[in-house]
């Protein structure tokens, strides 16, 4: 039978007030996830953009929606490498390493470092609050030369 951890400390204080007061350190209530995170965009001619990004968003969807020139020309697809960003290393560091297939289309982007990722391939998460992400000066668009993607 399931129960409320509310219902159980309730009960464990109406009727063990003082013999049972130690308990309480072991019937606690679940910690709230936050909703969102802070991210900060650093674009090409250096300003700074700070969104608040919704957990489970990746970067390129992010950037889209608040009108950061990021191009993403495959939509997400893992097909290009339009959607290139820099992280802060601090950031970098808490993602698990690219995927094969997101190392080879970062092979393909121009002016690589070692905090470079796609940002079709960076989700935002809780422990991701604070992310600084730089846009690169440029991208190699190889599919099509001049072509902006729509947002969806």
């Amino acid at each position: 039978m399931w129960t409320c951890r509310a219902t159980t400390r309730n009960l464990i204080r109406r009727l063990f007030p003082r013999r049972y007061s130690h308990m309480r350190q072991y019937v606690s209530e679940p910690q709230a996830q936050k909703e969102t995170i802070r991210i900060t965009f650093v674009l090409q001619d250096g300003t700074k953009k700070e969104i608040e990004a919704p957990i489970g968003k990746h970067i390129l969807e992010l950037a889209h929606e608040h009108d950061i020139d990021l191009e993403g020309a495959c939509e997400g697809s893992l097909a290009c490498s339009t959607c290139h960003v820099y992280l802060d290393e601090k950031s970098y560091n808490k993602l698990p390493e690219p995927s094969d297939d997101e190392n080879d289309m970062l092979d393909l982007a121009f002016g690589l470092t070692e905090y470079s990722r796609l940002g079709c391939q960076v989700v935002a998460s809780p422990e991701l609050d604070g992310m600084v992400i730089t846009l690169p000066p440029a991208t190699r668009n190889m599919m099509v030369d001049g072509h902006v993607s729509k947002h969806h």
